[in-house]
């Protein structure tokens, strides 16, 4: 079964309820023969905003910015190389928006190519040349630093430029009414996912995962895999990685490794990445790994397996986006 963001029938309430109440035949009053949940199109779990429109915010990931704020609550982590080596964020929200974002960083090309496909709405603060032709174009709703700075985005004094710009959940809802943008979901994800009662264990069981941008260990992603919790904790260089708001460690459900075609583009090293050919990756999750293919299916990176998108196991999940002259071969470790 899919849990794709439709309406769910639970058949199991039926005779939950029979217990409360049940007519002289032991059927159920009939008000209460259906009940029905709603489910995350993106996390597969399940929730009550099931018609927001998504999120993306780009987000620091230099040492600096550390812990940023709001992780805990994006349904997905996108990690994309920019220029240096260094990698930045497109973290995703739908089922929640946290109080405050960031630190916000600048719109890359390839940042915003990923919020069209998905028609959500995105936020960052600055833009490279590239990006700065889409946005102006419109390809996308989205709301900028560059032209609110100190009014919609806010610096934190205890960082420095670039590094401290936030936009708190208040004021996302006013950008949204400010360049008159939809708050409903328009476009529906193929994302699948795991029954409660399923369990996916074909694959090498893999407790530890780490995924590597380059030699330098600040960019280089450690997973732990809690067979309790069936859940998986980053920590880079060492350093639990936490959401700043709460202090609370990132957990996650699914770590995605997806190998795209990376070419640089100017001077300062700028990239454009291949949203859109598909290519390898890896998926972990359920404490095993496995190799799988993605693909851009009506704007969304899929995880799939023989062209059929992979079932993921409900809950939030990471995806790392490495070039392809490494692969997932190269740039992921894991151990038993």
């Amino acid at each position: 079964m899919r849990w794709n963001g439709r309406k769910l029938l639970l058949t199991a309430a039926v005779s939950l309820l029979c217990l409360g109440g049940c007519s002289s035949k032991g059927q159920p009053e009939p008000e209460e023969q259906q009940t029905s949940i709603e489910v995350s199109p993106f996390t597969g779990e399940i929730t009550d905003a099931i018609d927001n429109r998504p999120i993306i915010a780009t987000i620091s990931n230099i040492p600096a910015a550390r812990p940023q704020s709001g992780l805990s609550d994006a349904d997905q982590i996108y990690e994309f190389l920019a220029e240096g080596q260094v990698t930045r964020f497109a973290a995703l929200f739908q089922s929640k928006v946290p109080d405050q974002i960031g630190p916000i960083r600048s719109a890359r090309d390839y940042f915003v190519n990923l919020a069209e496909g998905m028609d959500a709405f995105y936020i960052a603060h600055g833009y490279s040349p590239d990006a700065k032709r889409l946005l102006d174009d419109r390809v996308v709703d989205h709301i900028n630093g560059i032209n609110h700075d100190g009014t919609l985005f806010e610096r934190s004094a205890d960082r420095q430029a670039p590094h401290n710009s936030y936009i708190s959940k208040e004021h996302i809802a006013e950008a949204f009414s400010l360049v008159n943008a939809s708050e409903k979901i328009t476009a529906q994800p193929s994302f699948s996912f795991l029954n409660p009662d399923e369990s996916d264990k074909i694959g090498d069981i893999a407790s530890a995962v780490q995924v590597s941008y380059s030699s330098d260990p600040n960019f280089i992603s450690t997973y732990q895999y809690d067979q309790e919790e069936n859940r998986y904790y980053r920590s880079v260089n060492g350093i639990d990685t936490v959401d700043k708001l709460n202090e609370r460690r990132i957990e996650m459900a699914n770590i995605i490794v997806m190998e795209m075609a990376h070419q640089t583009v100017d001077q300062q090293g700028r990239l454009t990445i291949d949203l859109e050919s598909g290519g390898q990756a890896m998926l972990f999750h359920e404490g095993i790994a496995k190799p799988i293919e993605w693909q851009n299916k009506d704007g969304f990176l899929t995880p799939v397996e023989q062209g059929v998108p992979v079932k993921l196991t409900a809950g939030k999940t990471w995806i790392h986006i490495v070039p392809s002259l490494s692969g997932p071969s190269t740039s992921v470790t894991y151990t038993p």
